[in-house]
């Protein structure tokens, strides 16, 4: 039984336990000696840990374990920078005897992963236009294995088994209600690109069955899911004979929702669905990052400081 979670830890807490590694590597520091730095997680979250000054004789141990690898840990909870660290003392690769459950280190989507696919799929072939209809049904049954487990990030939103179907579904929830205040709105486009917006994510994101990324791909790292997802539609409007004006402007969704180039759209949206679609997109983001932030904090309190929320720190209040 798993004794410690980590949005439940404090500061100056000694635990021994179990956690999932995330990253790891061996660095040197100023002072020229080797260090581990590792992430660690649950399904609760996630937490940076160091173990500092790493003896030659510890290195055959610690350069057996590996990404998704789960180990045992004894640390002291400490605060660097406004946020929680482990200062390991020791850690250890888990064996069968251990007895862990798995579904204490995967991170995941609060529903049914088959019951989201059944939902999007359904938006999807309500939908009225027919090219719209046909690109948004195609790529759903293309990808169907990877959506049930794919997350949507890496880290930060939705960086969680499921994650990518549960950010599409809630952002079709919200699509759907934006509708029906702004009746200019083509529900269809909306629609289709919400479906298409982070498709790409499937091959941008090197991800394992539990929903864990361990590297970015090649084409991820050198044209990311924005480019990607542009070259998808391209060439599957082409195959299923979609008008230009269409495939254009679908086209045009993805590679604007970001809004900002820093965040790698050369274009700002420049109709309204693709307006809301950039709206959608960082609502449904922002508040996966902020029920995240405040998991485990006391009512009444506020949480550590997240960087991705412009450095904030989040307050929980005492009533419910």
């Amino acid at each position: 039984m798993k004794n410690h979670y980590i949005a439940q830890l404090r500061t100056n807490d000694e635990i021994t336990d179990f956690f999932a590694v995330r990253t790891i590597g061996l660095k040197v520091g100023s002072n020229k000696k080797q260090y581990l730095d590792i992430s660690l997680a649950d399904n609760t979250g996630e937490i940076s840990a160091k173990k500092w000054d790493v003896a030659d004789t510890e290195l055959p141990s610690l350069q057996e374990i590996r990404e998704g690898d789960v180990v045992k840990v004894k640390a002291l909870v400490t605060e660097w920078n406004g946020m929680r660290q482990l200062k390991v003392q020791r850690l250890r690769k888990s064996v069968a005897q251990d007895g862990i459950e798995r579904a204490d280190y995967i991170k995941a989507a609060p529903e049914d992963p088959e019951d989201m696919y059944a939902f999007v799929l359904s938006r999807a072939e309500a939908i009225g236009d027919p090219d719209f209809r046909a690109i948004s049904l195609r790529l759903l049954a293309d990808d169907r294995e990877k959506l049930l487990y794919y997350p949507a990030a890496s880290k930060n939103h939705h960086a969680e088994f499921g994650g990518l179907l549960y950010h599409v579904k809630r952002m079709l929830m919200m699509g759907e209600r934006y509708c029906e205040v702004y009746t200019n709105l083509n529900k269809d486009l909306i629609v289709a690109g919400v479906i298409a917006h982070d498709i790409e994510k499937l091959t941008e994101m090197i991800a394992n069955k539990d929903g864990v990324v361990s590297e970015y791909s090649f084409e991820g790292k050198l044209l990311g899911h924005l480019i990607q997802g542009v070259k998808r539609i391209a060439a599957l409007s082409e195959e299923l004979g979609v008008p230009q004006e269409k495939a254009v402007m679908l086209e045009h969704m993805i590679l604007s929702h970001h809004y900002e180039p820093e965040f790698g759209s050369p274009k700002r949206p420049l109709f309204p669905e693709a307006e809301i679609l950039h709206y959608l997109d960082i609502v449904d983001a922002r508040m996966d990052d902020m029920e995240t932030a405040l998991q485990g904090v006391d009512r009444g309190g506020f949480s550590e400081r997240i960087w991705i929320l412009d450095n904030r720190s989040l307050y929980k209040p005492e009533f419910e």
